[in-house]
């Protein structure tokens, strides 16, 4: 998805040159591109037989949706657990936590 982010509409040619050599086979990229068009994420426009592909979510969006996956998937979607977790692994310390929420009360 970063590439389709940074470099904007393309082929499967164009994405396969920005990989590091060895580079994936075309149909291991054909094969990743359609499962990210399954889930929503990209969408193309059809060239002759080939496709031209781009992102049709950004990345905010894409990083929001990805944040409330993982909360409901393993904090039974509830964020005051997922951040209970953050503060019991030593992650975020209460003392962040009280300036998030001192930042939050004053609308910063």
């Amino acid at each position: 998805m970063d590439l389709f982010w940074e470099k904007g509409p393309m082929f499967l040619n164009d994405l396969r040159e920005f990989y590091d050599e060895p580079k994936p086979h075309f149909n291991t990229l054909s094969t990743q591109v359609r499962t990210l068009e399954a889930e929503g994420l990209i969408g193309h426009k059809t060239y002759g037989t080939t496709y031209q592909y781009f992102a049709l979510v950004t990345s905010e969006e894409y990083n929001k949706s990805s944040l409330a996956n993982v909360i409901s998937k393993y904090f039974d979607n509830s964020y005051l657990s997922a951040v209970s977790a953050l503060v019991k692994e030593e992650r975020i310390s209460v003392e962040e936590l009280k300036e998030l929420i001192t930042q939050i009360e004053k609308g910063e």
